[in-house]
């Protein structure tokens, strides 16, 4: 753990309260107990937020890949390097970006899972998963010259039902790619 980190294993959380926004930022040790400790913070603002269970379960899921990503793929498994976990809650959704200090990649790179000749490749599904089960998603460069992931849900509506009406959503922050 880097030297301003709580012993709890929190790397230094600065809860931040705007206007109509929250903001939790985090820095995570590249180590696997970080995976769990951002799936656990996620789920508890996911929860705070009003998200039911099975959309949490997809939340906790998506942060999962996305820190394992960061971990494994972005940073080497090397442990002098961070993992930046941010997650906004605006009026309307819930955004949470991973970002790693490896040497980011373009998403239209990654192998499509589905593919007859990927079937049995574990590339790409993480990938996969985060588009499926969240609402929006990107992977841009980041500050630190790594990848950045960028995804969201839209916050469930006052009876419990997601504000789009669908279960799905729209799965890209930008125009659908191939």
């Amino acid at each position: 753990m880097h030297s301003n980190a709580r012993p709890d294993g929190y790397g230094g959380w600065q809860p931040i309260k705007m206007a109509d926004q929250k903001h939790l930022d985090v820095t995570l040790d590249t180590q696997v107990e970080s995976v769990n400790l951002a799936e656990e913070m996620c789920l508890r603002v996911a929860e705070a937020a009003g998200f039911d269970e099975d959309d949490c379960y997809r939340i906790g899921m998506s942060v999962r890949e996305g820190v394992i990503n960061a971990f494994h793929y972005g940073n080497q498994e090397r442990p002098e390097k961070k993992i930046y976990l941010a997650v906004d809650l605006t009026s309307d959704k819930m955004v949470i970006h991973v970002l790693d200090e490896g040497k980011g990649f373009n998403l239209g790179d990654v192998p499509n899972p589905l593919a007859e000749e990927n079937l049995l490749s574990t590339s790409g599904r993480g990938i996969f998963l985060m588009r499926s089960f969240m609402d929006e998603f990107d992977v841009v460069p980041g500050r630190t010259g790594g990848a950045e992931i960028i995804m969201s849900k839209k916050l469930p509506n006052p009876d419990g039902h997601p504000a789009n009406n669908n279960d799905k959503g729209d799965h890209n922050a930008t125009p659908h790619q191939a």
